[in-house]
């Protein structure tokens, strides 16, 4: 599977190819435009020269990887913070997937196994979680019993709510235009 995002084509190759590359640009996916999260862990893997492992990054320096997240143009726009994040979940990745994450994801038997296991990681509640089930699901073809229920709204077949749906700019602009119907519903 390639995706498509409206990004750089390396950084989309990189994505597609890569579990852990995949799952950091989902962490990193909240207070910036999706774009950047999820180019982000391409621009890390320039900065290091190399594609990270879950390891490399459980094991990394702190205060290093906050410095390499911060280096202009920044990686997020709270460095130390994600940086922090993307080691903790790159922790868990260690502890208890052996330090891959497609080990997420592998062997599921249904739709909530799944959403559990990514509910576990550092920082997904439940609205990220049921996300990256539908990304998983409608992107990757990671479809176990009962994915789409498990996703919520997000998992539901020709919906344009998410990174899960986005496809082409036109799909984009489909997300961007219910993210903003469902800001001005919340401040109505």
């Amino acid at each position: 599977m390639t995706l498509s995002l409206p990004i750089d084509a390396e950084a989309n190759k990189l994505l597609s190819a890569d579990p852990l590359a995949l799952l950091i640009g989902m962490v990193l996916d909240q207070q910036i435009p999706l774009e950047k999260a999820f180019s982000s862990p391409y621009v890390l893997a320039q900065r290091l020269g190399h594609t990270p492992t879950a390891v490399e990054l459980a094991e990394f320096d702190p205060d290093e990887l906050v410095a390499i997240f911060a280096k202009p143009p920044a990686l997020h726009r709270f460095p130390k913070s994600m940086a922090g994040r993307v080691q903790e979940v790159c922790r868990a990745l260690v502890d208890r997937y052996d330090g891959d994450a497609a080990n997420l994801w592998a062997g599921v038997e249904n739709g909530n196994e799944l959403l559990k296991r990514v509910a576990s990681l550092p920082g997904f509640g439940k609205q990220k979680s049921q996300i990256f089930v539908a990304l998983l699901g409608k992107q990757y073809a990671v479809q176990p019993s009962g994915w789409r229920e498990a996703a919520g709204g997000y998992g539901e077949e020709g919906s344009f709510k998410s990174v899960a749906d986005i496809v082409d700019d036109e799909s984009l602009g489909k997300v961007r235009a219910y993210k903003k119907e469902m800001k001005a519903a919340a401040k109505g």
